[in-house]
């Protein structure tokens, strides 16, 4: 096997990732070296198998198709069959940062072959999972968003964030341990529970702050029982959210305790720039829950997003208070009002 280029994994780690997340990007930029490779890695991976799934200008079925290729490459799987229409996904992608990052998919799986294999190991794990659920979403929202044959029941919910978000709180607590003994004041146990739930809670985050455009792309994670029991359903939704308010607050709130576990979860690491990587989605997560709470009903219209000023403040006011622990508490309890 011919060695990946060392340019080209700097492209991956650095300007291909900067281009589909900013705010991950300067994490990734805050960890200790040894770090960054495996969970830079994992985070192009689960980005690019999300934009296959996510390509709704392609067929359900096609989706679902190319996905379990993908899926089967990361594992290792030869067999899976050639991934032949990245370049047609490419080509489908309105996002000039998810098109580069399609085409990028091979050099991707270059890299993972190159990386030892723990990493390798963990890496595939972790992508397993997130590969279940990403296959789930696209199966569950096949259909028409009157159907709702999406997201029943809350255990649905928590089970979907699970999948996608809690399982990479897992990965993280894992590859920290096992690369920085020592780095956290709990045991691996707890660190692994808090860190799933953090995970779970940066997943709501995001399916709160995209409600509206998820649901004009036929797409409903409230759950249904929830809105059924609110006299409310998915395809009022489309018209006007001010039913499903209290369905949707319900779940703020949910966010917002899943957030408080990831601000435990980052107290209680040691090193400072990890500490500070970790904390930085907590904060940033609970001013956009804030936002999302003042914005009411017109969340389902627009989409909420804290102003890239606010983002750079929220990073230069934590790093000035390098990040000590009560800093963090007061920031936290500040940016959630």
């Amino acid at each position: 096997m011919n060695a990946l280029p060392k340019e080209t994994i700097r492209q991956l780690r650095g300007p291909i990732l900067r281009s589909v997340s900013r705010s991950f990007y300067l994490s990734i930029r805050l960890l200790p070296l040894k770090l960054r490779d495996p969970i830079a890695l994992a985070y192009l991976l689960a980005r690019a198998t999300d934009t296959i799934a996510d390509t709704t200008a392609a067929d359900g079925a096609i989706r679902r198709d190319e996905l379990a290729k993908l899926a089967g490459w990361i594992q290792g799987n030869t067999t899976a069959g050639r991934v032949a229409s990245l370049d047609s996904f490419a080509a489908l992608q309105k996002n000039e940062a998810e098109r580069v990052l399609i085409r990028a998919v091979p050099d991707c799986l270059a890299w993972l072959n190159s990386l030892d294999r723990d990493d390798r190991s963990e890496i595939r794990d972790v992508l397993l999972t997130i590969n279940e659920g990403q296959t789930l979403d696209v199966a569950r929202f096949a259909g028409p968003l009157t159907a709702h044959g999406g997201i029943q029941t809350a255990a649905d919910l928590d089970r979907y964030t699970y999948l996608v978000a809690g399982s990479v709180g897992e990965f993280w607590t894992r590859v920290c341990g096992r690369k920085l003994p020592g780095f956290a004041e709990r045991g691996s146990k707890e660190m692994i529970e808090l860190g799933t739930e953090y995970g779970k809670g940066l997943q709501l985050v995001n399916i709160l702050r995209d409600i509206g455009a998820d649901m004009r792309a036929g797409r409903c994670y409230l759950p249904a029982e929830e809105l059924e029991r609110a006299h409310a359903s998915a395809a009022d939704l489309a018209r006007d959210g001010s039913g499903a308010l209290p369905v949707f607050g319900a779940w703020l709130e949910r966010a917002e305790r899943n957030l408080d576990a990831g601000l435990v979860y980052s107290c209680a690491i040691r090193p400072f720039r990890l500490r500070l990587a970790t904390a930085l989605p907590a904060l940033i997560g609970a001013r956009t829950l804030a936002l999302l709470q003042q914005a009411g009903a017109a969340v389902f219209e627009r989409k909420v997003k804290v102003p890239r000023a606010e983002v750079r403040a929220i990073i230069m006011n934590a790093t000035i208070a390098l990040a000590s622990p009560p800093a963090l508490r007061r920031q936290f309890e500040r940016y959630r009002k």
